[in-house]
């Protein structure tokens, strides 16, 4: 894949946001407002996602191993 085939591809999308979004219809201060609004909240649900995930994960999978069974941390034996 060329490089022309990937700007036009990146164009593309970005035609598909802009419709999707209706933000196309926005003066470019609008325009501008919304895309950093958008971004800001994306970047923020990424952010959480990233920090918070993996502890509701871990405590899911501790409370699973305790409920199917699994040996609590302070009976397991420690070996050198």
């Amino acid at each position: 894949m060329d490089i022309k085939h990937v700007k036009d591809y990146i164009y593309w999308l970005y035609y598909q946001y802009l419709l999707i979004t209706c933000s196309y219809v926005l003066e470019p201060w609008e325009r501008s407002m919304f895309h950093t609004i958008t971004v800001t909240v994306f970047a923020m649900v990424v952010y959480t996602a990233y920090v918070f995930v993996p502890i509701h994960i871990r405590l899911a999978f501790e409370f699973f191993s305790q409920l199917f069974g699994g040996q609590p941390e302070s009976t397991v034996s420690i070996v050198n």
